[in-house]
């Protein structure tokens, strides 16, 4: 039948073509092969991967759907790498395949390792248990994630015949530059390791370092994320938390009052004492404030007032409720101090004016 079709000679030369000493007819070759790659990668996906899907899903555990979701893309990929690698044999090419398949291979292989410690990485922080903070599982798990690809990486350059150790032994002078600008970095890493081995903080604690304060969303590596109160994201070398003071406020099981408040000087001997009487007895009863240190002291005579010492401790460290405790606190004292026929002072000064003043002066008598 075909050698009854003709065939222009043009497109037959146009086949015969040659770019690179490659026919133009081969290249069509080995794309219509990459192609075929290509449709068996998505016939692939709508059958074979759709039913393993439909299989894990009615199981129990989604340990299975973890291991399908981790292997699906390396598996995909590969369907490329094998197109590229047959497509290759049409272009006479084959000799220089050997490598990219054995590298690729190995690519994929890092690739869905990395995969499975990502999608595994709930259940491997709960091999921790309560022994270890959940802070350190994030640390290892990531130290686990760059360790991957840090191997992935070698091996990739071994199987194309760079010998890394080699590579890097040769860098000399450059190596040890290199590891002197990397001190800092080893500084962090320690600092990291140092904050989740003593459990300075976790994340969601309030801290405060230095001038920086705020809440801790991230324990990284290398740096520690802590979002400001104006919602700013303030990033912190580990090695400077490492070598400061931190306050921690989340690890506080109360917080205090302390606060003065002055009373005017008409305030009388009997009202004072049954003021101080009524606020102790308040405090003494309050549910949400602590027995002990309670201290309620008439302590000063200042410029304009008479001052009231306060000094007491809520029960609960929660920012919000300690400030509905102190609204409460403040509105009983307002009670109390008018119920006894007393007010708060305010600064103020009296002048005082005499009220019969000698200025005469006796004027001296001119003789005329």
């Amino acid at each position: 039948m075909l050698e009854n079709v003709n065939i222009p000679k043009e497109f037959i030369d146009l086949l015969n073509y040659s770019v690179l000493n490659t026919p133009l007819y081969k290249f069509a070759i080995a794309f219509a092969i990459f192609l075929m790659f290509i449709f068996a990668r998505k016939i692939f996906t709508l059958t074979v991967v759709s039913v393993a899907q439909t299989f894990t899903g009615k199981t129990k555990t989604d340990v299975d759907d973890k291991i399908l979701l981790a292997l699906r893309a390396p598996l995909n990929t590969m369907f490329i790498v094998f197109g590229v690698y047959f497509a290759a044999f049409s272009l006479n090419l084959q000799k220089h395949m050997g490598l990219f398949l054995k590298g690729s291979f190995t690519f994929l292989l890092f690739w869905a390792l990395y995969n499975l410690v990502k999608n595994f990485e709930n259940n491997i922080l709960s091999l921790f248990g309560k022994k270890v903070s959940h802070e350190i599982g994030l640390f290892l798990v990531k130290a686990l994630k760059v360790f991957i690809i840090a191997l992935g990486v070698v091996a990739v350059l071994q199987t194309f015949g760079i010998n890394v150790s080699a590579f890097i032994a040769s860098l000399g002078l450059g190596g040890l530059a290199f590891a002197l600008a990397a001190k800092d970095t080893a500084a962090n890493l320690f600092g990291g390791f140092a904050i989740l081995t003593d459990n300075i903080f976790k994340i969601g604690d309030w801290i405060k370092i230095g001038s920086v304060e705020g809440i801790v969303e991230d324990i990284g590596m290398r740096t520690t994320k802590i979002r400001a109160f104006d919602k700013r994201l303030i990033v912190v070398p580990n090695a400077t938390i490492a070598n400061s003071a931190v306050d921690n406020f989340s690890r506080r099981d109360r917080r205090r009052i302390k606060m003065r408040l002055g009373l005017t000087y008409s305030t009388t001997n009997e009202q004072m004492r049954k003021i101080l009487q009524d606020t102790r007895a308040m405090l003494q009863n309050h549910p949400q404030i602590h027995k002990e240190p309670l201290f309620v002291y008439f302590d000063e005579f200042g410029a304009s007032s008479l001052d009231l010492f306060f000094y007491l401790f809520t029960t609960t460290a929660n920012w919000e409720e300690y400030l509905k405790i102190r609204e409460d606190i403040n509105l009983k004292i307002i009670e109390i101090v008018h119920r006894h026929g007393s007010d708060f002072a305010f600064p103020s000064q009296s002048i005082y004016f005499e009220n019969e003043l000698n200025l005469q002066k006796e004027m001296p008598q001119i003789d005329g």
